[in-house]
């Protein structure tokens, strides 16, 4: 009588050892969890004898350390066809120290003609020093936030500090001239030093432009306006951020603007009302700063608008490739800078002061 020895499925031998010479760390198991390969670069990875794997069960490899229960319940469901794991993190803990390794598992059910076996294919990646670099790198970049607030906030404070000593020369000073010239450097100083306070509240590079602008109305009006019961500053903007270097751009033009209203609009102890506006529509926006103050003679408006702190003024709004339009409201002024979507990409739009 004569046994037979059936012969190794080639298609299985041939898994196996793409398995066993895989450069990824990988495992092929049954359906009972048993080690039918290891490749070589999983065992470096875990000090493991590849030689003795094979025939024992997973949850047994190390000094047990593989046998965690959650690990078991997805390789059977796996195994079963019922789920497949991809990317999954399991802190595994290391008996010679201690510490934890952080993994990745994928594992899924090999499928091919002709096999009656259950395969499970798991590929192990040690992740340990990649997730230390990230919360490393995580740790770096908010100790870099905060300290660019900081320094944000040290610069505002600063600012303040200088505006402070310009008002109190300027209260000093007896040339109104003088005085008018420490009142507007004054203000610029208070323009830079809002868009600062709001970058460092902020903690982004966006500036929210309704509380900066009306912070900075407000300081414009405690330096220069001697009655607010009289004269006053109204705001009304539109919710929503602007980048910190377009915010710089429109609070220096409304600084000049709502200065020069000041300045020339309301002689001796006329009242009124400054108006800044802002109001967006798709990635079109205006900007408008209007008085109701004397206004100007028709025949004077060229020289009008050159009076406006032309180079500043055109300038800003060349950076936000916006146009200046200048009508008469009827009493008083409205100077509008106005940015419109343009049609075509990259072309950049030229400033033109219109006086209308």
């Amino acid at each position: 009588m004569t046994s037979s020895i059936s012969a190794p499925d080639p298609v299985t031998s041939l898994a196996e050892a793409m398995v066993v010479n895989s450069d990824t760390p990988l495992i092929m198991l049954d359906e009972d969890l048993t080690v039918i390969a290891a490749s070589l670069s999983f065992c470096r990875a875990f000090g493991l004898d590849c030689a003795i794997l094979p025939g024992s069960s997973i949850l047994e490899m190390g000094d047990g350390e593989w046998d965690v229960a959650r690990l078991k319940s997805l390789l059977r469901a796996t195994g079963s066809g019922g789920a497949d794991i991809e990317k999954y993190e399991l802190a595994l803990r290391d008996p010679k120290n201690g510490n934890a390794r952080c993994l990745e598992l994928s594992a899924h059910r090999l499928e091919y003609e002709g096999s009656q076996s259950i395969r499970i294919l798991l590929t192990v990646i040690d992740t340990t020093e990649a997730q230390a670099s990230r919360k490393e790198k995580e740790a770096l970049i908010a100790n870099n936030v905060m300290l660019m607030q900081e320094l944000q906030h040290r610069v505002a404070n600063s600012l303040q500090i200088i505006a402070s000593v310009l008002m109190q020369s300027a209260r000093r000073v007896s040339n109104d001239e003088t005085r008018t010239h420490l009142q507007m450097a004054q203000s610029r100083v208070l323009s830079v030093a809002a868009i600062q306070k709001q970058l460092s509240q902020s903690g982004s590079g966006d500036v929210s432009l309704r509380p900066y602008l009306e912070q900075l109305c407000d300081s414009i009006g405690i330096s220069m306006i001697a009655d607010p019961d009289i004269l006053t500053i109204e705001v009304d903007v539109e919710d929503g951020s602007v980048t910190s270097a377009n915010s710089v751009s429109m609070g220096l033009i409304v600084t000049e603007l709502v200065i020069n209203s000041l300045k020339h609009a309301y002689p001796a102890d006329r009242g009124g009302t400054i108006k800044v506006r802002y109001a967006k529509d798709g990635r079109s926006w205006k900007l408008e700063v209007e008085d109701d103050g004397v206004g100007m003679p028709l025949e004077d408006k060229p020289a009008a608008v050159a009076g406006l702190g032309t180079n500043i003024v055109e300038a800003l709004a060349r950076q936000l490739q916006a146009r200046i339009v200048m009508t008469n409201a009827e009493p008083g002024t409205h100077v509008s800078i106005q940015h419109e979507d343009a049609e075509t990409p990259g072309v950049e739009p030229m400033p033109v002061v219109e006086a209308v």
